[in-house]
């Protein structure tokens, strides 16, 4: 079950606690992956752990000329494309009344613009793929659900993400691909590893399994919505937040 064998992905911010933890589980179920970041030394050390299933592809998701070629150099380096993880994303928090310009510009190129038009690029070539096949998964995120004080930027471009996914598995659908998001809750990785631990004690209080989660348990999720087994899920997100939002 879930058995990807022959499967091509593309995960992009694969150095990231949740992107690396995806690329892992892909490869461990048969997929060859290339993974995309922007740190080359650490990109490099993960595909090397995949072997000659492992590819490097190096982009800065908030360069425009960089973004439009990576789905062409997933195709070229993997020959096809059947499963995109679009799960690089950054934060610039501030509140709405000093927030700066250039923090909301910022976030929402790289969380919603960027992964709109890897979407896009992702969507054609495998519509031209032959048989059609073809899982995007979305890593949006439960600040796009609920919002969160002093993330009006990331809120935004997580639930941008949210409604785009809607979209595009509407259009897409009819010919065999799948387009779902997973929202995760609070997830132990670097990004979280910045919470002192009086924030980490209240957060997990507010959660009711009481604890964060980990990063395979996002990956876990990548897995089943990229299967076979999935083919008849799609327009959905999945929360993976341990019953922090119900929904």
């Amino acid at each position: 079950m879930f058995d990807l064998t022959g499967k091509t992905a593309l995960v992009t911010g694969a150095t990231g606690g949740i992107g690396a933890a995806t690329a892992r589980a892909l490869y461990a179920q048969g997929a060859t992956v290339a993974v995309s970041g922007r740190q080359v030394d650490k990109l490099e050390a993960l595909a090397k752990e995949f072997g000659d299933r492992g590819h490097v592809l190096p982009c800065d998701l908030g360069k425009r000329d960089e973004v439009v070629k990576l789905i062409e150099q997933a195709v070229g380096k993997l020959g096809r494309l059947d499963i995109l993880v679009n799960n690089a994303g950054l934060t610039r928090d501030n509140l709405f009344m000093v927030m700066k310009d250039e923090q909301w510009d910022e976030v929402i190129a790289v969380n919603l613009t960027s992964t709109f038009m890897l979407c896009r690029a992702a969507a054609r070539a495998m519509l031209r793929a032959k048989p059609n096949f073809g899982r995007i998964i979305n890593i949006a995120s439960v600040s796009g659900v609920f919002g969160n004080p002093g993330q009006g930027n990331y809120s935004a471009s997580k639930a941008g993400v949210i409604g785009m996914t809607k979209s595009l598995a509407r259009e897409v659908g009819p010919r065999g691909i799948t387009a779902n998001c997973i929202a995760p809750g609070f997830i132990s990785t670097p990004m979280t590893a910045a919470l002192n631990e009086k924030q980490t004690d209240e957060i997990a209080k507010m959660i009711p399994q009481q604890r964060f989660g980990a990063p395979e348990e996002i990956a876990a999720g990548v897995i089943y919505l990229a299967s076979n087994e999935a083919g008849y899920i799609t327009g959905q997100t999945l929360h993976i937040n341990g019953g922090m939002a119900m929904v």
